[in-house]
């Protein structure tokens, strides 16, 4: 399904004005069920107004009493003439109003998920390679006025990205250990080869 445009912002208007439920918004704007809660209590997207799908035409009202009726119901965006070009992979963009807040989702990251890669930082937070190393040594210029924060909860990242990302550096310390642990046995293996000591030197002369 095509993602509709402004997905918080979009979430943020369903969860206001309709009674669907989370996982349909969820599902909607292809965002993680538990952003969607967030949005409900207060702790996501806080500071973005919602942007209505009924007057942009990606969704009828018709739709939504669909699935306000059915819970199980799958909201389905309306098909625009023109169609959207999807996003590319350069560098993901952040409002002016939330680039003061990446410093503290850097520091949060380093702090609850060391297993992520600098790359993998500056994607989902929007940032460069020096500004994390400053974060990680603690030699950045502001360093005592920054507190970690969640980068979800900032709207920095959707939730569903930094799973991935987590999952993806665990499971690339996973190969790496499990080839680490093929170089070490196979070390213990040569230790363990027994060498058999020539005869003492009395023993030889008995021989004879």
């Amino acid at each position: 399904m095509t993602q509709p445009l402004m997905p918080m912002a979009t979430a943020v208007w369903l969860v206001d004005n309709t009674a669907l439920t989370f996982k349909q918004i969820a599902l909607f704007c292809q965002m993680h069920e538990l952003e969607v809660q967030g949005i409900a209590d207060g702790t996501v997207g806080t500071n973005i107004v919602g942007q209505d799908p009924t007057a942009s035409g990606q969704l009828t009202w018709d739709e939504i009493n669909r699935c306000q009726a059915d819970p199980s119901g799958v909201l389905k965006l309306s098909v625009d003439d023109v169609k959207a070009m999807p996003r590319t992979k350069g560098p993901r963009y952040t409002p002016v109003s939330k680039r003061q807040d990446k410093p503290d989702a850097i520091a949060w990251l380093v702090r609850h998920h060391p297993e992520l890669s600098d790359l993998q930082i500056s994607r989902l937070v929007g940032t460069t390679k020096p500004t994390i190393s400053a974060i990680r040594d603690r030699s950045h210029w502001n360093i005592q006025n920054i507190k970690p924060q969640d980068p979800v909860g900032l709207g920095l990242c959707r939730q569903t990205e930094l799973d991935e990302a987590v999952r993806s550096a665990a499971e690339r310390r996973r190969k790496a250990d499990e080839k680490a642990g093929i170089v070490t046995e196979e070390v213990a293996d040569e230790a363990s080869v027994v060498l058999v000591d020539p005869p003492a030197p009395e023993q030889a002369e008995d021989d004879k």
